[in-house]
């Protein structure tokens, strides 16, 4: 059985998305892992990124800035925007989706310790989101204990 999945999605997916998918992926809940993706990706990660992940001891993921996909989207069994629902590049068939919004700003045109902000931010909420599904992953467990 693979993996239930987390979709992080922000605008470019070169800066937040990212960093909560290294967060999440560092210590995933057993079943679960994130991906991330933009819905217009930047042709690179933002180079402030790779160095606020490296001061938690993190690495960015292994792929590059990813297009947004349907499939990906529909098969995720949780979604999380990064803040940009209201966003002009925030497609309205996204917004029929059950879907979960963190309302982080973008990190980009903030300073470094403003960045850090945002970024410890992401890592509170990926804690959260991952006590959440353990717990709901205990819950069905139990009902269906005979």
């Amino acid at each position: 059985m693979s993996d239930k999945v987390v979709l992080f999605i922000c605008v470019e997916n070169a800066c937040r998305s990212l960093m909560a998918e290294a967060v999440f992926n560092a210590n995933p809940p057993p079943g679960w892992r994130a991906v991330s993706a933009g819905t217009s990706p930047a042709a690179e990660a933002n180079p402030r990124t790779k160095g606020m992940l490296e001061e938690l001891g993190l690495s960015l993921p292994d792929h590059p800035p990813q297009a947004l996909s349907n499939e990906t989207m529909d098969t995720a069994e949780v979604r999380v925007t990064m803040g940009c629902l209201d966003d002009a590049n925030c497609p309205a068939h996204l917004k029929a989706l059950e879907l979960r919004d963190w309302i982080l700003p973008d990190p980009t045109k903030l300073d470094d310790a403003g960045f850090r902000k945002v970024r410890d931010q992401i890592v509170a909420n990926a804690r959260g989101l991952r006590i959440e599904l353990v717990l709901a992953d205990r819950r069905l467990a139990d009902r269906n204990r005979p």
